[in-house]
């Protein structure tokens, strides 16, 4: 077993184990530490514990020291230095005509290290541009190019649900999301409607898709044909969650449409349709259904 202490950093809600030596850390506590980008000053996320060896990622960096005034005003400084060279950068972007789009700026706790953040349309030759930045900045500085939804955690706003960005707030990685896992749980296929801001597919579709799968394997779809107490019928609608089918039973001319729990009929024939999709969803092309997902 190891001893170790979670740290997270202001741009990640990821938390990285660091070996706390003999120093009483408690919840929200600033510290230093050595990291691959340098020293940083990070907030203590999770408390002091004991932990396999085998779950940890070697070398095990300790901490160097809780955060002093000196630290804490070195570290604000330097944020707002972040402002400054965010402007600087978008000029010389321009200057040097450059087909990017710049995101956002971090330095690091003892300006060491400047990282750039910015998305383009494929590869960039920014190497000229570094050495522009490296001139002025006087500091080590890197360019990194991330994707839409990157880039969507990196600024953060507020989702269709009208609560923040699930990706800003607690997500730690970025899951895979597909096309299928909206039609399992019988949504609209409309772009405007699974999208997030990234333009890409919502993350929180991932989040249910194993209960809508499970339920998949014990619910009868639309079209199936069932044995019900009152005789032989077809399922024409689903819901899902309740458990429940509405289905239109074979008495000849006669229409007769009854509610059954799932788990009380009997399937002669199954289907795999959950939802009549309306007009404007069977016209999505599914081209542009598959640049919804993330590659």
């Amino acid at each position: 077993m190891v001893t170790v202490v979670g740290i997270k950093f202001r741009q990640s809600n990821k938390i990285y184990s660091f070996a706390p030596g003999d120093w009483e850390l408690n919840i929200d506590d600033l510290v230093i530490v050595e990291t691959v980008r340098g020293i940083e000053m990070g907030t203590v996320a999770s408390e002091i514990a004991q932990v396999e060896e085998s779950k940890i990622i070697a070398p095990l960096k300790e901490i160097v020291r809780k955060a002093t005034a000196d630290d804490i005003a070195k570290a604000e400084d330097s944020k707002n230095k972040e402002k400054e060279a965010f402007a600087i950068c978008e000029k010389k972007i321009q200057d040097h005509k450059i087909n990017m789009k710049l995101v956002g700026v971090e330095a690091t706790y003892d300006m060491s290290k400047i990282l750039f953040y910015f998305t383009a349309d494929g590869r960039v030759d920014f190497r000229e541009l570094v050495k522009d930045l490296a001139g002025t900045f006087r500091t080590r500085i890197e360019l990194r190019q991330i994707g839409v939804r990157d880039e969507a955690k990196l600024l953060g706003g507020i989702g269709i649900c009208g609560r923040p960005f699930c990706c800003k707030t607690f997500l730690n990685d970025f899951q895979t999301v597909s096309i299928k896992m909206a039609k399992d749980q019988a949504m609209s296929l409309n772009p405007l409607k699974i999208s997030g801001v990234c333009g890409r597919l919502m993350c929180c579709l991932k989040y249910e898709h194993e209960v809508y799968t499970d339920l998949i394997r014990k619910t009868p779809g639309i079209g199936a044909i069932v044995k019900t107490n009152d005789g032989k019928g077809e399922v024409i609608d689903v819901s899902m969650l309740k458990g429940e089918l509405k289905v239109k039973l074979d008495k000849g001319e006669e229409i007769d449409i009854r509610t059954y729990n799932a788990q009380d009929v009997e399937v002669l024939k199954r289907s795999s349709r959950y939802k009549v999709l309306p007009s404007d969803d069977e016209a999505v092309d599914d081209n542009e259904l598959s640049k919804l997902e993330d590659k």
